[in-house]
């Protein structure tokens, strides 16, 4: 009864159960295809790409062929002896199952089971009795073997054998021939065959071809290598010893020959840090654009700019225009590296004499200075990246203002050329006890000419508005009058000079000269920073500030005109004979007559 209602769980499960969980694949090789027709079993293609099916079989042709070889192989009386096994009760014979209509009860079908499998007594008995047989029948094959290999193999022998010769219908010998290939499968083998040793040729002939490559990249390298070196030795660069590499023996009777060089474009005095800075070397590499390579190269430009407020409020501001070179070639790349590590030299130099100015103030930060050179002047020095530089073009709104800033950058190259030769003869003349060292009293000499000169262009044009403003005056009035300014009286050479000069001797002049009514003069002559002096007829007065200027010019002016007024009055009185003067006291002109006076 429990049985009955698992069967019916289970069915009623199978039917609750979706269609698709119910497909059953037949795990039999298909034999007809979906038109119902028998499908043929391919056995070859020819190259031609015809396919070889195996033939169809009749049945009953197949049939008769199966029972002729039951015969054949286990005798005519095969079924008889089945049937006398089956008659005697032989275990080995399976039985016909009792079809009666008797049910077996499920005990009676679980003990039948159970006493048709063996136990391990039994199995191990069995083990023992066929053991010994399998190895009989081992040693009887392995003997058959060695003695077949041995008669197949061996050949006429000199020496009478040991063994006995045995008949010939005992033992006979056959050769076995490999069965031919099928052509398809020897045509498929052999274009693997071809195309992978066609594979592996072209492989090789690569690789081949990228070693010559390489070798050949390899001399021309080497070639240009040495041609490069001899064209910086030609120009005069300087070439000192590379170091060891790491890891080479130093010790007592090692080789320490440097197999290198290295160019070295610093200048000679410059401080020791810049100069092991200023060293490249050959590229032993393949590179894009660069013939050297810098290791220490930091690729910032020295920027100059000035900024000018007016009395208005206005800003002005310009730079120096810094000039960018093409470092494809070998001498403009050396070029670019010594210049970028003498401005950064000028820029270290620079950044120490901020703090020492005497006359002007200064903030300085990691890339920039900023001075405050004269009133409404700012002057301010900055290291800008070069490639940023290169891109944009410089400010060049102000011409006068950019070439003031160029002006200041090529003269701070001057005078640190001028520095290192001042410290160079130092040095030299320490060595030499009978003329000792001279005492050089300037603290920065690289930043002060710069100052006195900017201070001595707004102190002049100072001087300049104020004289205009008086010119001007005397033209509205009717009184011609002409002003002749010159800042700087000395030539281009005189000025050099005077940047390389001591600091008594660097000292800029110029002078301005004031002519009244075509007869009256007024001569006034400066000198940098900020020196005037007057050159009066009755004396030299040296001005020190602008009022003391306005009060000078105005009374200049008004003794030239009461000698004008003098002249006229002697003209038009002359036939009364009339007396004028200038009264310098009350600072009039004073004319008397007859009694009356003027």
């Amino acid at each position: 009864m429990s049985s009955t209602t698992l069967i019916d769980s289970d069915v009623a499960v199978m039917m609750e159960q979706p269609s698709w969980k119910k497909t059953k694949l037949s795990l039999e090789r298909p034999y007809k295809d979906d038109k119902g027709e028998r499908i043929p079993v391919l056995l070859d293609i020819t190259p031609d790409g015809v396919q070889v099916f195996e033939p169809p079989q009749d049945p009953i042709k197949l049939l008769g062929e199966n029972l002729r070889r039951i015969f054949i192989e286990r005798g005519v009386d095969f079924f008889e002896c089945q049937d006398a096994l089956r008659a005697t009760g032989d275990s080995s014979i399976p039985q016909a199952l009792d079809t009666k209509d008797d049910k077996v009860e499920p005990d009676q079908q679980e003990e039948g089971i159970s006493k048709a499998h063996m136990n391990p007594e039994e199995l191990f008995k069995m083990r023992m009795e066929i053991m010994p047989q399998l190895f009989t029948a081992l040693g009887e094959m392995t003997h058959a073997r060695e003695l077949l290999s041995l008669l197949l193999t061996s050949s006429t022998p000199i020496d009478p054998s040991p063994v006995p010769s045995l008949p010939s219908s005992t033992l006979t010998a056959s050769i076995v021939t490999k069965p031919p290939p099928i052509p398809s499968v020897d045509a498929f083998n052999a274009q693997l065959t071809i195309g992978g040793k066609d594979e592996a040729l072209r492989k090789a002939s690569s690789i081949f071809k990228a070693a010559a490559n390489n070798l050949e990249r390899s001399r021309l390298r080497g070639q240009r290598y040495w041609v490069d070196a001899l064209k910086i030795r030609r120009a005069n660069w300087g070439l000192v010893p590379a170091p060891l590499p790491f890891g080479a023996p130093t010790g007592k009777g090692a080789d320490k020959t440097s197999k290198d060089f290295f160019v070295s474009f610093g200048l000679e005095e410059s401080p020791a840090h810049f100069r092991r800075r200023a060293v490249g070397h050959m590229a032993t590499y393949e590179t894009s654009s660069h013939v050297l390579v810098f290791p220490h190269r930091q690729r910032v430009r020295l920027q100059v700019s000035l900024i000018l407020t007016d009395s208005s409020g206005l800003f002005r501001t310009a730079s120096n225009s810094i000039t960018s070179f093409s470092d494809a070639s070998l001498e403009d790349s050396l070029k670019i590296a010594q210049r970028e590590m003498v401005e950064e030299e000028l820029f270290s130099v620079l950044i120490k004499e901020a703090s020492t100015l005497p006359t002007a103030s200064a903030r300085v930060a990691e890339r920039l200075i900023v001075i405050d050179a004269a009133q409404g002047m700012e002057l301010k020095f900055e290291l800008v990246d070069g490639d940023a530089v290169n891109a944009q073009e410089s400010n060049k709104s102000d011409e006068r203002l950019s070439a003031t800033c160029n002006l200041i950058y090529f003269a701070l190259q001057g005078l640190l050329l001028s520095l290192h030769a001042s410290q160079k003869s130092q040095r030299l003349s320490s060595t030499n006890t009978q003329h000792p060292p001279s005492v050089f009293p300037n603290k920065a000499p690289l930043l002060q000419p710069i100052i006195d000169l900017l201070q001595y262009q707004v102190f002049c044009d100072r001087i300049k508005v104020e004289l205009g403003k008086m010119v001007s005056a005397l033209l509205k009035a009717g009184i011609p009058s002409s002003l002749r300014f010159d800042t700087v009286g000395e030539s281009g050479h005189q000025l050099v000079e005077h940047f390389v000069a001591n600091e008594t001797a660097r000292r800029i002049g110029g002078e301005a000269l004031l002519r009244i009514d075509v007869r009256q003069t007024l001569r006034l002559t400066f000198l940098s920073p900020s020196s005037l002096t007057a050159h009066l007829p009755q004396a030299t007065l040296p001005i020190a500030s602008i009022p003391q200027l306005v009060q000078l010019l105005s009374d200049e002016v008004e003794r030239c005109l009461l000698n004008r007024l003098c002249e006229v009055g002697l003209q038009v009185c002359e036939r009364v004979g009339a007396t004028w003067f200038v009264d310098f006291v009350s600072g009039k002109a004073v004319g008397r007559w007859e009694g009356n006076i003027l």
